[in-house]
């Protein structure tokens, strides 16, 4: 085997995500293998572990399939050679919005963590008034 190719658990090894979740992506056209062993065995090169890499990194902040499956397409044609410079322009604009809409999805997880936090301090604080009260 091509010592540039890993299998399907390495890939999922190196990612942390699970062999079906990395099969889902693959059908549903998100990241596809760059190669196949004789014997059928997807094969991944670092390219394909970098995509997946971004469809983890997507996936806790809420995008959707959709919004993954278009930002990866904006990305990939910003890679091609030989790309008109008003295309490229609108596909900078693209990646943009995917970046703009992250900051809000981060900025919203974090009131949402600051409020947990909160919530995880008044039972403790709660938890400590009863613990006092408790006679000896």
């Amino acid at each position: 085997m091509d010592d540039k190719h890993m299998q399907i658990g390495e890939v999922a090894a190196r990612t942390e995500l699970s062999l079906r979740t990395i099969r889902h992506y693959e059908e549903t056209g998100l990241v596809v293998p760059s190669a196949r062993s004789q014997g059928g065995f997807r094969l991944y090169a670092e390219t394909d572990v970098a995509r997946l890499m971004v469809i983890r990194r997507m996936k806790p902040l809420g995008f959707t399939l959709d919004e993954m499956r278009d930002l990866l397409q904006a990305t990939d044609r910003l890679d091609a050679a030989d790309l008109p410079e008003g295309e490229r322009e609108g596909l900078l604009d693209r990646v943009r919005k995917y970046q703009q809409a992250a900051t809000q999805k981060i900025e919203d997880l974090r009131v949402q963590l600051a409020r947990a936090e909160d919530f995880a301090a008044t039972l403790r604080t709660r938890l400590g008034q009863d613990t006092s009260a408790t006679p000896s």
